[in-house]
């Protein structure tokens, strides 16, 4: 018989219930941006307890390519820039992850010029960068761009007003690393508000930066002719916790989590509550998740922070797929992309119908059977909508989920999961084996 070897899947062996404690990793998103942060000083910078996620991995590999020395102490990441050897950001690694593409903020802040190849990551449709592009532009910045690659140069400092027709987070990343050193002015309006916005301006005044509107949509930071060193833990990863969470709900179980920040999550948990979800706060950052009671599907739609995140919107279609009754989920961040997890649910029997970007949900019990993750939160989704099932699934694609998520099934584990990595065979029959 002929067969064909595949990467890693998870061996999900679902219906259990979950209990016990999880302690939530810091959050990647941030992460990955203030490791960028570092390129704007020449002294040392360590972030603390980052999770060792493929995304920083590769994040770091590119810190090194522009000349950066990178060192890990467990979970601790030492970084020193102390030169810049190149401002060009190579296709190799840059079409990895699109979060690469903050890269040319800090790059044209320290070294007065950048380049950057478009970026890559996630299958779940474009992410265009006109908005960060335009940003630079008005700002002063000299655009050139080639076949899809960007430079960007500087003849003297970046200055005036960066107005985003629509908030984005990496827009705004963008242009914050870009001029906080300098000696100029630069105003940002509507910007996005979400936390990991807040974190990087939080680091980057650790560092000395002059940043002014915290929190809000409208942001002006006065350059300063230098950075220092700083010593800095991010924010707990709200969607990490919020997949925690969703898979609280899908079992029916009770799960406290820990080291979260509560507020950060107050439209998951609003939600959750409004499905009947009972939160009770057992500690400043520790939370008792409990879906033991009655349940009933709800609807909504993602939206900008304070809003229910996109990044939660595949694995809370998970969950409301074993909700009876009726509901429907708007995609309004990326509308007509991210549900590359509704034909996979679909194989489990979960019953959805999608129109644009609205996502019809009739729940009910899902069915063990093999799926793929085709990004990192579809593959949130398909572990969660695993550890729900009757029945065995089988999830591959797993280089997305170890993206998003460290140790993903030993965590689950630990709360009575029955989930296990493997390298699986698959035949032409589709039998599996290891």
């Amino acid at each position: 018989m002929m067969k064909k070897k595949l990467n890693d899947a998870y061996i999900i062996h679902g219906g259990l219930t979950l209990s016990g404690e999880l302690k939530v990793n810091t959050a990647k998103n941030s992460a990955l941006v203030l490791i960028l942060a570092a390129l704007l000083t020449k002294e040392k910078v360590i972030l603390k307890d980052l999770p060792k996620l493929s995304d920083i991995m590769i994040m770091c590999e590119l810190l090194e390519h522009f000349g950066a020395k990178v060192a890990w102490y467990d979970h601790d990441l030492h970084i020193e820039a102390k030169e810049i050897t190149t401002c060009t950001g190579p296709y190799h690694l840059v079409s990895k992850m699109r979060a690469s593409f903050v890269a040319l903020g800090p790059l044209l802040g320290r070294c007065k010029e950048a380049g950057m190849a478009m970026p890559g990551g996630c299958a779940f449709g474009p992410r265009p960068v006109d908005r960060h592009i335009k940003a630079f532009k008005d700002l002063g910045a000299v655009v050139e761009e080639s076949d899809g690659d960007f430079r960007l140069r500087l003849q003297g400092s970046l200055k005036g007003t960066a107005h985003f027709v629509a908030p984005t987070v990496g827009g705004t990343q963008n242009i914050l690393l870009a001029s906080v050193l300098g000696d100029h002015e630069v105003r940002i309006e509507n910007a996005a508000k979400e936390p990991e916005i807040t974190d990087l301006i939080q680091m980057l005044k650790s560092m000395g930066a002059n940043i002014e509107g915290e929190g809000t949509d409208t942001l002006t930071i006065k350059g300063v002719s230098e950075l220092r060193g700083t010593i800095y833990r991010p924010i707990p990863d709200r969607i990490e916790a919020g997949t925690f969470m969703l898979a609280a709900a899908a079992t029916r179980s009770k799960l406290t989590l820990h080291q979260i920040e509560i507020s950060h999550l107050s439209s998951v948990i609003s939600k959750l509550t409004e499905a009947g979800v009972k939160f009770s706060k057992v500690g400043p950052a520790s939370l008792l998740v409990d879906a033991t009671g009655d349940l009933q599907a709800v609807s909504f739609y993602t939206s900008e922070y304070p809003g229910i995140p996109t990044d939660v919107q595949a694995p809370f279609t998970a969950f409301l797929a074993t909700v009876a009754g009726e509901c429907e989920i708007e995609e309004r961040v990326y509308p007509g992309h991210r549900f590359t997890h509704v034909e996979e649910l679909q194989k489990m029997q979960a019953q959805l119908e999608l129109d644009e970007s609205t996502l019809s949900i009739h729940g009910g019990a899902l069915i063990g059977t093999k799926v793929h993750s085709a990004d990192i939160r579809a593959g949130g989704a398909m572990v969660v909508a695993g550890l729900a099932a009757k029945g065995t699934t089988v999830v591959t694609g797993l280089e997305y989920i170890d993206r998003g998520y460290e140790q993903f099934d030993e965590r689950l584990r630990q709360v009575g999961a029955d989930i296990h990595r493997q390298e699986i065979i698959e035949s032409l029959t589709g039998t599996y084996g290891d």
